[in-house]
């Protein structure tokens, strides 16, 4: 089988947790002996363009005539059975969609976020959730709130995106949900139910262990959408040292948040960016990993890594990660006091979580389960366009 991956890469200037999950998926792709022929952008290029090409770029969400001329020829020289796409913001567009399957080549796209309705992807504004523009013909609010990058003008033009392509998403022969919630979010944009197949993200198995680990661990961006203040605020509910020490790993707005907090209790410990090779091993330093997002995270990597190093994860009651855990971990609101309780009940129980965590690893993220559920969409799509 052979598939084109496409994906415009977001900045490096921007950690990414969707251009690790593409990089990974090309990987086991090809390691299940899937030939993967990458169609792919990087926002990194945009510094670059020239002149002519800065002006073309304010209309690329929309439609980018470079990346469709770019995508028809690969597709006339490789003949391949699948597009797959993951990101197509700013410079493939959706259009790729109409493209490929102007050429008789299937599309799935995997969903990553809530572009497809929401002008930011997050359901986020103004330090909690946002659902004002579900549901509307033009998401207004989005420009008028200048919810993408913060810039009114960049906003409209994400906006005019989104309207332009609500017919084409209705076109993609399968979407690859990643959870349950984001099915639902599919299905009440009006995808057919049908066209909706729920897959999760896999990493590499880093082997089991026993080793029981100590304190808590935050590892991720340091912004409002992933809870920072709210793991704070829980954290300072419970006298120092009750419940070990709160390890901080990660960098972004809000270091000093966190810093502050560092210098003002000896029970935590920021510990800065690092490496990817090296997350296992703070991991199993740890007892417990904490989701702490105030937004409807999708499926955030590091709750994966968790639950492959034997680790329960404490968790916000909101998008993707309490369909994740499963009985491997706590679930509570995210508000301070009920994220303080969750922290003491998890604390107490988590010796006792360490397999069940393991064992929802091994049974719905390990790459064997993953890869097969998609290759099996794959040969649906491929076989229904036949048909």
């Amino acid at each position: 089988m052979k598939v084109v991956v496409a994906h415009n890469r977001y900045s490096s200037a921007q950690p990414s947790g969707e251009n690790a999950v593409v990089d990974t998926d090309i990987a086991q792709l090809r390691a299940a002996g899937v030939e993967v022929v990458p169609f792919l952008r990087s926002s990194d290029e945009i510094a670059d363009l020239s002149a002519v090409g800065k002006l073309t770029l304010a209309a690329s969400p929309v439609y980018a005539a470079g990346a469709q001329r770019d995508l028809a020829a690969l597709l006339e020289r490789e003949r391949p059975d699948v597009l797959h796409l993951h990101n197509p913001y700013p410079l493939l567009s959706p259009a790729v969609v109409r493209t490929a399957q102007r050429h008789g080549v299937p599309v799935v796209q995997t969903v990553h976020n809530f572009r497809h309705v929401c002008v930011n992807g997050l359901f986020f504004r103004d330090g909690g959730p946002c659902h004002d523009c579900m549901g509307r013909a033009v998401p207004l609010p989005g420009v008028r709130h200048a919810c993408y990058r913060g810039s009114r003008a960049q906003s409209t033009v994400m906006a005019t995106a989104l309207v332009t392509h609500r017919s084409t998403w209705r076109r993609v022969d399968r979407f690859i949900a990643l959870t349950e919630a984001i099915a639902q979010f599919l299905r009440d944009y009006g995808i057919d139910p049908d066209a909706i197949a729920v897959k999760p993200n896999s990493i590499p198995d880093p082997g089991g262990h026993d080793t029981p680990g100590d304190g808590f661990l935050y590892i991720g961006r340091l912004s409002a959408e992933k809870g920072v203040d709210l793991l704070l605020s829980a954290w300072r509910r419970h006298p120092e040292g009750r419940l070990g020490t709160l390890r901080i790993v990660g960098d972004g707005e809000l270091r000093d948040h966190v810093t502050a907090a560092a210098t003002e209790r000896g029970d935590v410990e920021y510990v800065g960016p690092v490496p990817h090779e090296e997350v296992a091993g703070h991991i199993r330093r740890a007892s417990v990993v904490v989701n702490a997002s105030v937004c409807e995270d999708v499926l955030p990597t590091v709750v994966i890594e968790a639950l492959a190093n034997a680790r329960p994860v404490l968790t916000t009651d909101l998008g993707g990660p309490p369909h994740m855990i499963a009985d491997a971990g706590v679930v509570t609101a995210a508000e301070p006091a009920a994220f303080a309780d969750g922290m003491a009940r998890i604390a107490a129980a988590s010796d006792g979580l360490r397999v069940a965590a393991r064992d929802r690893y091994l049974a719905h993220f390990s790459p064997e389960v993953v890869v097969a559920r998609q290759l099996e969409i794959y040969r649906r799509v491929r076989e229904s366009r036949q048909g």
